[in-house]
């Protein structure tokens, strides 16, 4: 497995586990930003980390790099809102963004083909 597909892994699943956490965190608390915080540095290496995977396209971007610009794009646009006081509008982007991290995982998990579905259909099997 290639180096760069291992860390974005590595990265995505921390992310949902640190997404989770912070979900749970009691909302405004020194617990729930210190954990943001670090899930929004796991969400950006996750994002970042996609752009150097061009398997989809070999050697070229593909339709799910703009996933990776839309990750950044929202997570900023959470940050933009709790900085000026938008508590909806920074919970909003912070639910899509988390949303759509788990979906990207079940769809690469459920892809025939894909890293992740060669690696949970070898362990199941």
């Amino acid at each position: 497995m290639p180096v760069i597909i291992a860390a974005h892994i590595v990265a995505a699943t921390l992310s949902v586990i640190l997404g989770t956490a912070v979900t749970l965190a009691e909302k405004g608390s020194t617990r729930h930003k210190w954990l943001g915080r670090l899930w929004v540095l796991t969400m950006f290496a996750t994002a970042l980390s996609s752009f150097d995977i061009r398997e989809l396209n070999p050697g070229h971007f593909s339709w799910v790099h703009g996933l990776s610009l839309l990750t950044f794009a929202s997570v900023g646009r959470a940050i933009w809102a709790i900085r000026h006081g938008n508590v909806r509008g920074h919970r909003l982007a912070m639910r899509g963004s988390f949303f759509a991290l788990v979906m990207a995982g079940l769809a690469a998990v459920a892809t025939p083909h894909r890293l992740l579905n060669l690696i949970v259909t070898n362990w199941i099997a």
